[in-house]
């Protein structure tokens, strides 16, 4: 895993988290994308090297929803990058981590995506990305 590419917060109401974002980020967002995959809108904020992703549920049957309907709004994941996600899924199935994806799946801001359960992650789910190159 090469960084954290992002901290993921799920939101109930997208607007408001954003404009709350501005706010204490002093800088506005420099993405939003529709996740059909997902059923999540996104929005990306960067403060130097980091990057804070919020999540709305688009779908009341997404894994957002259900999140913040048991948990509340907060942070929902972590994500590293890597180089090559195809390799870090294989060690990290190989070191007894449970992945929610068997293959990478398309994810927000150009990214192949894979997500480690949080039962096997001391209660965190971890997401795995690597940008798609053209």
């Amino acid at each position: 895993m090469d960084k954290v590419e992002h901290i993921g917060i799920a939101v109930r109401n997208l607007k408001d988290a954003g404009s709350l974002y501005e706010r204490l980020l002093g800088c506005k967002s420099y993405k939003k994308e529709v996740v059909e995959s997902e059923q999540v809108i996104t929005e990306f904020f960067k403060v130097g090297e980091t990057k804070i992703e919020l999540l709305e549920a688009s779908s009341d049957k997404s894994a957002i929803a259900s999140f913040i309907e048991k948990r509340g709004e907060g942070i929902h994941h972590i994500a590293f990058a890597v180089d090559n996600i195809v390799a870090e899924m294989e060690r990290l199935k190989n070191e007894g981590f449970n992945l929610l994806n068997e293959t990478p799946k398309r994810g927000a801001d150009n990214k192949l995506v894979c997500f480690v359960h949080p039962k096997s992650a001391n209660g965190v789910l971890i997401e795995l990305c690597q940008e798609i190159k053209s």
